[in-house]
């Protein structure tokens, strides 16, 4: 949601401090390692118990993720291979992310189904971001819904600085992401289906036989025997 409706806003702010790391040597490569290093720092803080530590991780972990695309603009060089590491890289942060609250609920809770919410909010996240990427693979548009990166981000944040509503937190982050698949997946699947020809269409492309006689048929048989008996055939 926050990517569609002030992607606009929010690149026009951080231009100008992607130029500033620029002039300061710093790539958007170095900037999405930079992030990857910090969720992990995030993950340990926070399946070590030290919650506070790993929201501000957090939010250390999303900051690259919010400069890199300035940054690659600044240099001049958004190229398909920077765009492949940057999503390779968010998926990484969010098994990271919530592997590390996995870890942290199996210390404190141990109840299967409080374990499992972390997994699943993991599991419909990728689903979203899967979503998106075959769509647009596919040369279709799967961008928006309700929540993206940066909406999960904001409400990890809220569960990890007010530890007793994580479990709610987690709750919603699954339904809205579920919910969110479902729109995206809803979306490519009817521009798919106003793409796809009708079967009368199909129909009309096939290109049709010219018809032809009994007698045409028999002639036509008749000069394949004589070819194969070495014949030259007759007429």
């Amino acid at each position: 949601m926050f990517d569609g409706q002030f992607r606009s806003q929010v690149d026009a702010a951080v231009k100008p401090i992607g130029n500033s790391l620029k002039r300061a040597g710093v790539t958007a490569d170095a900037l999405t390692v930079l992030g990857i290093v910090m969720a992990v720092g995030a993950a340990v803080a926070i399946g070590s118990g030290a919650l506070r530590l790993g929201f501000v991780l957090l939010i250390l972990t999303g900051l690259p993720d919010l400069l890199d695309g300035a940054v690659a603009k600044a240099w001049g060089k958004s190229t398909q291979r920077g765009a492949f590491f940057d999503s390779v890289s968010d998926r990484v942060t969010d098994a990271l992310l919530f592997g590390g609250i996995a870890w942290y609920l199996t210390a404190t809770d141990g109840r299967p189904w409080v374990v499992m919410l972390p997994v699943a909010g993991y599991m419909t996240a990728s689903v979203v971001s899967y979503v998106r990427a075959k769509g647009d693979a596919l040369g279709f548009d799967a961008s928006g819904g309700l929540v993206e990166r940066a909406e999960r981000f904001i409400l990890l944040a809220i569960g990890l600085l007010f530890e007793p509503l994580l479990l709610v937190v987690l709750a919603v982050i699954i339904m809205l992401n579920a919910i969110t698949a479902s729109q995206r997946f809803v979306k490519v699947w009817n521009q798919a289906t106003r793409q796809a020809p009708t079967l009368k269409d199909r129909r009309r492309r096939r290109a049709r036989r010219p018809a032809s006689t009994v007698s045409q048929r028999w002639q036509t048989r008749a000069r394949a025997r004589d070819r194969q008996a070495g014949r030259k055939p007759n007429g």
